[in-house]
């Protein structure tokens, strides 16, 4: 089983309107409403591609019944806390005519110390059955950003794996906790490292994934617009590897790094070996961006765009910390 954690799940709203102006009236030509936050959408990949997953976290209001209502029709198992404010509610514009993408983030509900505290005894209960333990997205307001930090040093006795998909200061405290995995994207792992790549050199890469390492993770992933650049356990060492896929426009980039991170844990799950997982993640991050709704993906397809994925060893680290 894996558990996925999603501390400020949202009712996510994604509209199609072509040749959007601010200012102006329009109207949508598509529209879809899921549950999300991204451990939600993780938890959707993982229960298309047939690994048992169960999603929890904080819900509250109308909209947490939602939130709990919407996963239970897709058949995702959860498990979250009610608590006593509102969860909130995303709206993604997508302008389909040139590929802009607009998302409008509410703030979400503010959780008392002691909501905190029954979820910190929920999450310890579920992960003694899980295999692996997946953090994702933002925390909510009033809420310590050493959060996840704490909660990674609470499972060391458990001895799951742990998954880490967040960014700055959130993600900084969880990184020095020593969790299994982080996966940033650029953008995320330049903040975290604290320097701009100034392309995708192979010597930069292998920079910042030594970089994201001496923080604290075991592993590190960074997902890029072809693929991700992957630091990985191999032996007493660490292999660095580069996949990528041949382009294709991106119809709804949204959760798409949510998916990535899905799928190799997917894989990791099954047993697989770590280039048959990259691949794989490669495919349902690929995948996810031709689906409105994040985290949506097609097995099939999945599996055929895993033979399009290119793997190329680089440099390898001396040793494995």
């Amino acid at each position: 089983m894996i558990i996925t954690v999603t501390l400020n799940a949202a009712i996510d709203k994604t509209l199609i309107v072509p040749n959007f102006q601010p200012g102006r009236r329009h109207r949508t030509v598509e529209q879809g409403t899921l549950p999300g936050g991204k451990g939600v959408n993780v938890a959707r990949t993982l229960k298309r591609l047939g690994i048992p997953v169960i999603a929890t976290g904080f819900q509250g209001g109308p909209t947490g019944t939602r939130i709990v209502e919407a996963l239970t029709a897709e058949q995702v198992l959860s498990d979250f806390v009610r608590i006593r404010e509102e969860s909130r509610t995303n709206t993604a514009l997508l302008d389909p005519t040139n590929g802009i993408q607009t998302e409008i983030n509410e703030r979400g509900p503010q959780v008392s110390e002691q909501e905190v505290e029954l979820f910190r005894e929920k999450l310890l209960y579920l992960a003694s059955g899980a295999a692996m333990v997946i953090f994702a997205g933002s925390l909510p307001r009033a809420v310590d950003a050493t959060l996840y930090g704490d909660l990674i040093r609470d499972l060391r006795q458990t001895g799951v794996t742990v998954a880490v998909d967040a960014d700055g200061e959130v993600l900084q405290h969880a990184a020095r906790s020593g969790p299994t995995i982080v996966s940033p994207n650029r953008r995320e792992a330049e903040e975290l490292v604290g320097y701009e790549f100034s392309g995708d050199a192979d010597v930069e890469l292998i920079d910042a994934l030594g970089a994201l390492r001496g923080l604290g993770p075991q592993e590190a992933l960074i997902t890029l617009p072809d693929g991700c650049a992957a630091a990985l356990r191999e032996g007493n060492g660490i292999g660095i590897t580069r996949a990528r896929i041949p382009h294709r426009e991106a119809l709804a980039p949204i959760g798409s790094g949510d998916a990535f991170l899905a799928g190799f844990l997917a894989a990791r799950y099954q047993g697989r070996s770590d280039a048959d997982a990259l691949r794989y993640a490669v495919a349902c991050g690929a995948d996810s961006t031709q689906r409105l709704g994040a985290g949506v993906v097609d097995p099939d397809e999945v599996a055929r765009l895993s033979d399009m994925v290119e793997l190329m060893q680089l440099e390898p680290d001396v040793a494995a910390a």
